[in-house]
């Protein structure tokens, strides 16, 4: 029997609010900043609460461009940072699901082995191996693209092995049944393998899509046509702006609205991604 102890939920809820709030206070000082002119983020004491002028930051960062003139405005960047991110998330599932379903249902020789290369590349993220990347994109013809913003992070070692293990854990008997019915490999990867890896297939997607979405370095170095720019690479010229001060108003402005497109897909699947994550049998 489980003691219903007051003071010790008091004390749990506590925690979880002082947790909450701690995470929450940045984005609501972004969300403040926001929402405020440039001449109220120079003073002091900082404003904590909201202002007058966030639609007016929200038209400048949108249309005008950094300074408020430049005609650079970030709109198109969203967009750039949505296309990579669903890109990366879509191409690494769907090579990670093809090379799990070739290593858990197919028998040819040194299968393992190539299995342990897969899992080995986690050791050499693309920070590692970023000179000779560059040089392979520059020569295929793939900068200031959108091929070569992706295809050299699409392969994705953990993926490839969480999908594994999923597979492991599916029944042969299926595989039989399959097979008496008169299904075929791609048939039974299409019809069996992939609906019954749903919620693992939407948690990896909310993953990958951050994840594509946060790219800042390789970006940074395979654009250097302005119409490429993602808008996390944006923020970063932003605090850099050669002789004039950071306008804090417009970087918070344009870090409220990176923040916008990854939390809503962590909202919309939240269901889809703990079900992912917890489920253990199929």
């Amino acid at each position: 029997m489980i003691e219903n102890r007051p003071f010790l939920k008091f004390i749990e809820h506590l925690v979880l609010i002082l947790g909450v709030l701690v995470v929450a206070f940045p984005l609501w000082m972004t969300f403040v900043a926001a929402t405020h002119d440039a001449a109220r983020m120079g003073q002091v004491p900082l404003p904590v609460l909201p202002g007058p002028h966030f639609f007016r930051n929200l038209d400048v960062v949108l249309n005008e461009g950094l300074w408020g003139g430049d005609g650079s405005g970030v709109g198109y960047m969203l967009v750039n940072s949505m296309i990579m991110a669903l890109l990366i998330a879509f191409g690494k599932i769907v090579i990670s699901l093809t090379s799990a379903f070739a290593i858990v249902y197919f028998r040819f020789p040194f299968r393992m082995g190539f299995f342990w290369l897969i899992f080995i590349t986690l050791m050499l993220p693309v920070e590692v191996r970023i000179l000779p990347t560059y040089e392979v994109v520059a020569k295929l013809g793939m900068l200031d693209n959108y091929w070569g913003l992706t295809v050299p992070l699409i392969a994705s070692a953990t993926a490839t092995f969480m999908f594994r293990q999923v597979f492991l854990t599916i029944p042969d008997e299926l595989l039989e049944a399959a097979r008496i019915d008169g299904a075929g490999p791609f048939r039974f990867f299409k019809d069996i393998l992939v609906p019954m890896s749903r919620t693992n297939i939407a948690a990896l997607f909310v993953i990958l899509f951050i994840y594509g979405w946060n790219q800042y370095l390789w970006p940074l170095l395979v654009t250097t046509d302005q119409s490429m720019y993602t808008i996390v690479m944006q923020i970063g010229r932003m605090l850099e702006g050669a002789e004039e001060a950071p306008q804090w108003h417009l970087i918070m402005m344009t870090a409220l609205l990176s923040v916008i497109p990854p939390v809503l897909v962590v909202l919309f699947m939240q269901k889809l991604f703990v079900q992912g994550l917890t489920e253990t049998e199929k």
